[in-house]
């Protein structure tokens, strides 16, 4: 493809733009999503809640953080703390997301009020306003990947994949979240924002980046009153340097797979990970399973895999080969933005089949019965 047919293919990842009306036309928007089947007894028996898995999970998190923090302050101007803020690092900028994510699935505990708390904790620790994230998740999961309607595509076509290593140490992200904090703060909603969050969370959601925005400008004022960085080490910085395990193991959830489908095995990717990654990340790599019964929680998913993999691709048997799977589809991409990997189904899998809209060459995925 020449560059010229290269900006003809790009498309509009706008929520307000040609995109979304399209989606929104043909089906894609707020569809029916195609779903394994699992016996009905048995579901319930996944989707119940627990306040102990997550408990015993939160207090080693908790009390690992004030460790490794209390490490970092106590050998702070030596290299010792470099070992401490390492660890840090990854259980404020990385174990934070998955945090997140759970609890604003109020799946993670059964008690609403722990779900809640641990939300908006994590929340302030990934830089994210809890009231427009809570609503901008909920949009991905009902029309994940659909171009014009998810907020949280990652890779958008072309990939940029020099702004995708940038991820890695926070510095595009924390910046963009920081001016969008900001924004909100002042009272600004954007029409993108406003497209998927309800008028009545409007005041919601500038509140909560204001109180956002005052810790981070106690953090930096106490650095100044300190003349030293350490405040900022505890509070901000983390989120740069300890945010890499969070892209790591979250830009495989959908990256090189397919756009505007209505089926999660293929535009969603499960990695087999190690036991201490998959703690980071509770049980997020299991990631097809969790997009089509979200309402599971984190420590069910392994049993729910067991139950349907027959249904689904081949897992990713590692993290390097699922990057090496999705890098060779992002290089190509490069030059043909319309390309994307085709996830392969087993012959135990319910099939599908590929159906095109006339008026666009837009792919949507049907189950067949």
């Amino acid at each position: 493809m020449t560059m010229s047919d290269i900006q003809n293919h790009t498309r509009d990842y706008s929520l307000v733009g040609e995109s979304t009306r399209r989606a929104v036309e043909t089906g894609l928007a707020s569809a029916q999503w195609y779903h394994s089947e699992v016996p009905r007894k048995v579901m319930k028996e996944l989707m119940q809640r627990r306040d102990g898995p997550a408990i015993r999970d939160t207090i080693i998190w908790l009390g690992l953080l004030v460790a490794s923090g209390a490490g970092g302050v106590y050998f702070w101007g030596s290299w010792t703390c470099v070992p401490f803020f390492f660890v840090y690092g990854v259980l404020y900028g990385s174990a934070c997301d998955s945090r997140w994510h759970e609890c604003g699935h109020g799946t993670a505990f059964r008690t609403r009020w722990m779900n809640d708390v641990v939300y908006q904790i994590a929340s302030f620790m990934v830089f994210r306003n809890p009231v427009s994230w809570r609503w901008s998740h909920a949009r991905h999961h009902t029309d994940t990947v659909i171009v014009g309607r998810d907020p949280e595509i990652a890779f958008m076509r072309p990939p940029n994949l020099f702004e995708g290593i940038l991820h890695y140490i926070g510095l595009l992200d924390v910046v963009a979240s920081f001016k969008v904090m900001a924004r909100n703060a002042f009272g600004i909603l954007t029409p993108s924002e406003k497209s998927y969050i309800p008028e009545s969370e409007w005041p919601k959601a500038i509140f909560a980046a204001r109180i956002h925005m005052a810790i981070y400008l106690a953090a930096a004022i106490a650095s100044l009153l300190m003349w030293s960085i350490l405040p900022l080490m505890l509070i901000g910085l983390p989120r740069f340097y300890g945010c890499w395990h969070m892209f790591l193991t979250g830009l495989l959830q959908h990256g090189g797979l397919a756009e505007d489908v209505i089926d999660h095995r293929l535009n969603s990717r499960t990695v087999y990970m190690n036991p201490i990654s998959r703690w980071i990340y509770w049980n997020m790599n299991y990631h097809v399973e969790h997009h089509m019964f979200p309402m599971v929680p984190y420590h069910a998913l392994p049993r729910l895999h067991e139950l349907i993999k027959g249904d689904l691709p081949e897992p990713n048997p590692s993290m390097w080969h699922a990057y090496v799977e999705m890098v060779k589809v992002l290089l190509r991409q490069r030059r043909d933005p319309e390309y994307y990997l085709r996830r392969t189904l087993p012959a135990t899998a319910r099939p599908y089949r590929e159906e095109f809209h006339a008026d666009d060459a837009v792919p949507a995925a049907s189950s067949i019965a």
